[in-house]
């Protein structure tokens, strides 16, 4: 009876000791990956005035952002001073604009008040902030969970007294050794269990994810919003700036290319077929400046073998002729002298004589002397074909040289246009191109129509011959808001997106209708409030958040 009763025992030992650890197990499954979400630190935010100010609660100190709240740029130079639970404190200026405060009176309480007190440049603001969610906060980063080594000591004491039962069993009854021997093996087996087990429990506790800690970090919400810190802010420089709804011309988007004005620009060619020659200071080099005159290149006319040989004849005709005109006026010279005849055929020899050796001189400057080519306008070059020793064919362009301060932008038009008022120009870096209408065709080319205006101001960064897209203003009004065009990205969906500023470190992404406007500003027509603050600068960033 006493054996059964130990057997029976040993295996309630075993069973408890392997049903412990799964009750231990409840409600936790270990094959569901551990998703530790990122949350932000403790923090608040008010606005007033021109001022916006937000508050982070992180290791003991409070962060303090100041920016205004009209572009979202960085309020540096101003001093803060907030009205704690232990009195007032003088904020301190730290790292990239912020302001820090020590918080050794936080408390163990859910919120926590401050009035913050905002001076700059002789104007003071008073911004009261609230920061919320402190204890629970907390309390998630402080949780721990339960130690699993009690486990397997309580299952070991548990096991020694089964064991020290069972030995003063077998000491008052040796006959029953032998049938308690299995019970007492199954106990150690049992301890052996538990302990492994324990170990296993507290080896899978040691590989979960440590609770998560505050962590300022960008992410999209689940209603659709983007939550982006200040100090990421900061980083991306985002600005913001208000929509303004109004009345606007219409506007056509014309494509361009932007062409040398015809009056400060020209082709340098040769009207004979030739080898090209450098003058003596070489050939200018391409973006090099010349002048109006200036003595580009040089071409030397081939003389073919038959050319050779009937100017040879020609001068040989030439030489004879004027050997013949001086012994004559060699003779003239004696007989006039003598008044055997008059001065006038002594003077009519010597022209005669004369125009012979002009033209025995013509002859050697065509033999000898190459085409000179320069430059007809002062600028600069924009094109050389020139290689010494090169044969230039008549009407080859050799150089083409522009005035880069003057330069038109030639569009092209598929409809009638008349009235042109303002315009502009895009090109594809970005960079904008104030217009000044010159003309349209009165012809058709390609089945279009040219469209001419000239660039008023800095031609930096420009060069003939890009590609830009023209907004030229017709008559006619519009209404609706007009917003910068770095402030419109295309989502992933190819809809049109405008971020609304609509807290401290809230975006909100709203779908929008644009229509063109000019070079800078699009103009939303459905979609936006007017007033609403939106992402001017770092817009295409904010659309990266996920």
């Amino acid at each position: 009876m006493r054996a059964r009763l130990a057997y029976a025992a040993s295996f309630l030992v075993i069973f408890g000791f392997q049903l412990t650890p799964s009750l231990a197990h409840d409600g936790h499954d270990h094959d569901e990956p551990a998703q530790a979400a990122s949350q932000a630190a403790p923090r608040g935010e008010a606005v007033s005035g021109d001022m916006q100010l937000v508050a982070v609660l992180r290791d003991g100190v409070v962060t303090v952002y100041l920016d205004r709240l009209s572009n979202n740029e960085p309020v540096t130079d101003a001093e803060i001073e907030a009205l704690t639970p232990s009195g007032t404190q003088k904020a301190e200026r730290g790292a990239g604009g912020t302001y820090r405060i020590p918080a050794k009176w936080t408390n163990a309480s859910d919120h926590l008040d401050l009035i913050f007190t905002v001076t700059r440049a002789g104007s003071s603001e008073v911004l009261p902030v609230t920061i919320a969610g402190i204890t629970a906060r907390a309390d998630k980063l402080e949780a721990k969970p339960a130690p699993r080594w009690t486990l397997a000591l309580a299952g070991f004491a548990i096991a020694f007294i089964a064991f020290i039962a069972g030995a003063v069993t077998i000491v008052r009854s040796p006959r029953l050794a032998r049938r308690y021997l299995g019970a007492v093996v199954l106990v150690m087996l049992a301890v052996l269990a538990v302990l492994a087990s324990a170990q296993a429990h507290e080896a899978n506790n040691d590989n979960h994810s440590p609770a998560p800690s505050a962590q300022d970090v960008s992410q999209r919400l689940p209603d659709g919003t983007i939550f982006v810190p200040k100090a990421v802010q900061r980083l991306l420089a985002i600005r913001t700036g208000a929509a303004k709804d109004g009345e606007y011309a219409r506007t056509v988007e014309l494509p361009g290319r932007v062409i040398p004005d015809a009056n400060a620009s020209g082709y340098v060619q040769s009207t004979l077929a030739g080898r090209l020659l450098p003058p003596p200071d070489g050939f200018p080099a391409l973006g090099s400046r010349v002048t109006k005159g200036q003595v580009l290149a040089y071409v030397e006319p081939p003389i073919q073998a038959i050319d050779v040989s009937d100017m040879r004849q020609k001068e040989g005709e030439l030489l004879q002729q004027i050997a013949i005109v001086e012994r004559r006026v060699v003779r003239f010279e004696k007989l006039v002298e003598s008044n055997a005849i008059p001065r006038t055929q002594l003077e009519d020899a010597r022209t005669e004589l004369e125009g012979l050796r002009g033209r025995r001189a013509q002859l050697e400057k065509i033999r000898r002397e190459p085409e000179v080519l320069v430059a007809p306008v002062s600028g600069v070059i924009a094109e050389a074909n020139t290689v010494a020793g090169q044969l230039a064919q008549p009407s080859t362009v050799v150089f083409q040289i522009i005035d880069p301060a003057r330069l038109w932008v030639e569009a092209l038009s598929f409809d009638a246009i008349a009235g042109v008022g303002d315009a502009s120009a895009r090109t594809e870096s970005g960079h904008s191109l104030k217009l000044l209408f010159r003309g349209s065709a009165a012809a058709l080319r390609n089945q279009s129509i040219a469209v001419q205006f000239a660039i008023d101001g800095s031609t930096t960064d420009v060069w003939a011959g890009q590609f830009v897209t023209v907004f030229a203003s017709l008559p006619g009004k519009r209404r609706g808001i007009r917003v910068p065009r770095a402030a419109v990205v295309r989502a992933a969906n190819g809809q049109q997106v405008i971020f609304e500023h609509v807290s401290a470190e809230r975006f909100a992404p709203k779908l929008v209708k644009i229509e063109p406007l000019d070079a800078d500003n699009v103009l939303v027509m459905d979609g936006l409030k007017d007033g609403a603050r939106i992402a001017v600068r770092g817009a295409e960033l904010l659309d990266q958040v996920r």
